[in-house]
């Protein structure tokens, strides 16, 4: 086996656990939406659809995922 296919597993593995790390962030985050956030969102989403960068974009701090985990959320509970 070759040396550097062993590192690319690794990195696979690091960007693998990075990517989990980050879904877990966006998930607290999901939590801390305000009152105020939410109503943007709908509003926001009324105009543009499912443009989630353009909307998180319109709200300090939050990504295009957390925006897209937080409508995605929403609409399970109805």
């Amino acid at each position: 086996m070759d040396s550097s296919s062993g590192s690319r597993d690794k990195k696979s593995k690091d960007s693998d656990c990075g990517e989990a790390k980050e879904a877990n962030r966006a998930a607290q985050h999901f939590v801390d939406f305000t009152e105020a956030e939410e109503d943007l969102v709908f509003r926001m989403h009324r105009l543009v659809g499912n443009r989630w960068e353009l909307i998180a974009g319109r709200i300090p701090g939050r990504t295009a995922a957390e925006v897209e985990m937080f409508w995605a959320k929403k609409h399970q509970e109805k």
